[in-house]
């Protein structure tokens, strides 16, 4: 069942390590099928190299595995939570990205200082309070303090970022890891300069309205 689905969220897990937001077995994405309300996630603890389309596993909101021979990862209670309470997201992803975890591991958020983040993002990329990892806690947090951001910083964690599909979510985790970079290389050279809230909201509603190609 959903093997489209399925196909996608196993390309674009793979599209983690390609990215070099995850190592070994770490991080996660998960779609819902916007018909049944499905959802298909990764397994947990399987290489990437060793996972096919077929392995991915598909559960209701409940939690309950649908179909699959695996157990689904090991964050899909936050997953959930997430899908629950946001009926606007079909997709989250979960990632260990370096630069983007270094600012969770110190509790910082990456603010708004280059043009890429006000376009993408709107805002500075928040910082979540630190949960414990297995159940709903994390997914209770990315919901409480989010907002209408497409990312968060989990304290102590790494990057959980949620989107209208799966690939504006992957598309958001990738671009963290992009500004996070930029905003440590910028420190090691000075002190920022923090956008205004006026160039911000600027920057945002051009990309939403002039970025890219227009029918």
């Amino acid at each position: 069942m959903l093997e489209e689905l399925k196909k996608d969220i196993y390309k674009y897990n793979m599209e983690l390590p390609r990215n070099g937001l995850v190592y070994w077995t770490s991080g996660n994405v998960s779609g819902r099928d916007i018909i049944t309300n499905l959802i298909v996630i990764k397994p947990s603890g399987v290489m990437y190299e060793d996972m096919q389309p077929k392995d991915m596993v598909v559960v209701d909101l409940e939690g309950n595995v649908v179909e699959g021979k695996l157990e689904p990862s090991s964050d899909t209670a936050s997953h959930l939570y997430i899908y629950r309470n946001r009926p606007d997201v079909n997709g989250v992803v979960h990632t260990h990205s370096y630069y983007a975890t270094a600012f969770a591991a110190v509790g910082k958020p990456i603010p708004a200082c280059i043009t890429a983040i006000a376009e993408n993002f709107g805002k500075e990329i928040p910082v979540g309070a630190y949960a414990p990892i297995g159940g709903e806690e994390i997914g209770a947090e990315v919901v409480r303090s989010i907002g209408d951001s497409s990312a968060i910083l989990m304290k102590s964690h790494g990057v959980f970022t949620i989107g209208s599909s799966p690939q504006s979510a992957l598309k958001s985790a990738i671009l963290v890891e992009g500004v996070a970079k930029t905003y440590w290389l910028a420190l090691q050279v000075g002190r920022p300069t923090i956008l205004s809230e006026e160039d911000v909201l600027e920057h945002r509603n051009w990309y939403k309205t002039s970025y890219g190609q227009k029918k």
